[in-house]
């Protein structure tokens, strides 16, 4: 009897065995063709094909969770109006700099939208600026507010954005309002309650405890924008809490760069807007509340450029890409985080090695001790190349600005890493004006105190260079 069993035991083990060997062999068939009919990078195709078939259910887990894109949002394209379309659609406007003609149609063809005369802009240092002129026009709002945040804190400035969006709602106006499901506070998003609570349509970006809908939690929604009556519009790279009030001296300041916009090209801002609220919320935006007719309101030219893992990726790290071809003078950012990809940091550079002055200023200390690790195993190529990287001193800067030849600016919410450029829905402006040009430009460069060098780079103890490297791995997701 006790014979027969083992024999029984052993040939269901086989069994078992071959069951499971088959299974394998599927998942990993399955994923490896999956990948090579939708990964474009060949070291990320041959990542996941390895994984898959030297752990194929734990591989295909992974994959399943994080390598395949579900993102297709319902969105409506941005059509502008018959106004805002250049005389003829072929050529630039003829108000562009002659240098700047080749970038100006590379972003037309890269965005499908027009550039967009009679625009004013304002610029902000961070929220002690920022947030009074924002609760202001809050205040003075009579048909439409939307607001979308990538963070939303339930404090002190985050009540106060509160009150003031539900004063509006109080008063007649449609208010709507997108927070991002992982920034607004995963398991405790105090201010969307507090919305909700005083009747104000709230809605969480990819926000779900359901297992099946875990794969959305490294895509997020990192876009900050404000749009009164869909004439006026806030745009950078502030966030609502309480930290960016810097003159309060919290206990983590964080500076940082806005901008109000005044002009046609907030109806581009407001599709943006439109296009993420109906993914979340399935309510389309429409009528004159949120798309008046808009009057020119100043002399500058500017478009939005949306990026994001659905119809619009790569879309900002190709403006960008276009704009260090075209430069012919100076290249100038500053940004928090500086992860790019090969692509971007060879074009970088290639325009130092041309000729061009490229300055990039990164944080000595930013707000995440592992993007700082990985980025120092980042910056031997562009140093060999001629690149200055700067080194800006506390407090942390959460500022993304890109300045070309002093004529031509880049601002919004995109930062100078993968998870900007591929993961995260981003939303950034592009700026015809040298006099805006100029000024940046300037702001930056009062940052340009503390280079830092080649010497202090290969310095660096053999422990120091296996951490950051091992760091950098993880570069994708950072």
């Amino acid at each position: 009897m006790e014979e027969a069993l083992n024999r029984w035991l052993e040939a269901t083990a086989s069994i078992r065995s071959d069951v499971l060997a088959a299974l394998g062999l599927v998942l990993a068939l399955g994923v490896s063709g999956h990948v090579l009919l939708r990964k474009r990078e060949i070291s990320v195709a041959i990542g996941w094909i390895g994984l898959a078939w030297l752990s194929p259910i734990f591989g295909t887990g992974l994959y399943a969770l994080f390598g395949v894109n579900r993102v297709s949002r319902r969105a409506r394209r941005l059509r502008p109006k018959p106004s805002q379309q250049p005389s003829d659609p072929r050529e630039p406007e003829t108000s562009i700099d002659a240098d700047l003609r080749p970038l100006e149609r590379a972003g037309r063809q890269i965005t499908q939208l027009p550039l967009v005369a009679g625009n004013a802009v304002l610029l902000f240092r961070n929220g002690d600026e920022a947030y009074p002129a924002m609760l202001e026009a809050i205040g003075r709002a009579t048909r439409s507010v939307a607001l979308s945040s990538y963070i939303f804190r339930d404090d002190e400035t985050g009540r106060a954005f509160c009150d003031a969006l539900a004063g509006a709602k109080a008063r007649g106006a449609e208010v709507r309002v997108l927070i991002d499901g992982i920034g607004g506070g995963y398991f405790d998003p105090g201010a969307y309650r507090r919305l909700r609570r005083a009747g104000v349509p709230a809605g969480l970006f990819m926000h779900s405890a359901l297992p099946w809908r875990m794969p959305f939690l490294n895509l997020r929604t990192h876009k900050k924008l404000l749009i009164l009556d869909g004439r006026t519009a806030f745009t950078g790279g502030i966030n609502i809490s309480d930290a960016n009030r810097v003159s309060r001296r919290p206990p983590h300041p964080v500076r940082d760069t806005h901008f109000r916009i005044d002009g046609p090209v907030v109806e581009q801002l407001m599709m943006a807007f439109g296009t993420d609220w109906n993914f979340v919320m399935n309510e389309e935006l429409d009528g004159e509340r949120w798309f008046p007719g808009i009057a020119r309101a100043g002399e500058t030219t500017a478009r939005v450029v949306t990026s994001g893992p659905d119809a619009d990726i790569e879309k900002i790290e190709f403006v960008v890409l276009a704009a260090l071809s075209c430069a012919r003078r100076s290249v100038r950012l500053v940004t928090p985080y500086f992860l790019p990809s090969e692509i971007v940091l060879n074009a970088l550079a290639l325009a130092s090695l041309r000729g061009v002055t490229v300055d990039v200023i990164i944080p000595r200390r930013s707000d995440h001790r592992f993007v700082d690790w990985a980025t120092r195993a980042h910056l031997d190529p562009l140093l060999e190349s001629g690149v200055r990287i700067w080194l800006d001193e506390p407090p942390f800067d959460h500022s993304k600005v890109l300045v070309v030849d002093e004529t031509w600016a880049f601002v919004g919410s995109a930062n100078w890493d993968t998870r900007s450029f591929r993961l995260n829905f981003e939303l950034n402006v592009e700026i015809y004006d040298a006099g805006i040009a100029r000024r940046l430009d300037t702001f930056m460069a009062g940052k340009m105190e503390t280079r830092l060098t080649k010497d202090a780079i290969t310095g660096r103890s053999l422990p120091e260079r296996f951490r950051d490297a091992g760091a950098r791995l993880l570069l994708p997701y950072l």
